[in-house]
């Protein structure tokens, strides 16, 4: 377990993609529940993988958001998160 993370959770969150015209999904940009809009500077690897950490599986986006990667799933039709839950002192 990672300093500071209780444990995570599975969280939906809404996504702006593209698609290409050849059926490629390319998520652009995340929005949490709280209004926070997060622009992916860049997918860096999109295959189909489970999600060890909170479970389900689709497709697995490595993206870069900020100056930290992070995974985003695609699991059609929602898309999720693996959220941090802080622990608490």
């Amino acid at each position: 377990m990672t300093r500071g993370i209780a444990h995570r959770q599975k969280r939906y969150v809404e996504v702006l993609a593209r698609f290409s015209p050849d059926g490629r999904i390319l998520p652009v940009e995340v929005y949490w529940e709280d209004g926070r809009r997060f622009k992916i500077d860049r997918v860096i690897e999109a295959r189909r993988a489970a999600s060890l950490k909170v479970g389900g599986t689709g497709m697995r986006y490595l993206c870069q958001i900020g100056g930290t990667r992070t995974y985003l799933y695609f699991e059609d039709p929602a898309w999720f998160v693996e959220e941090k839950i802080v622990e608490m002192p």
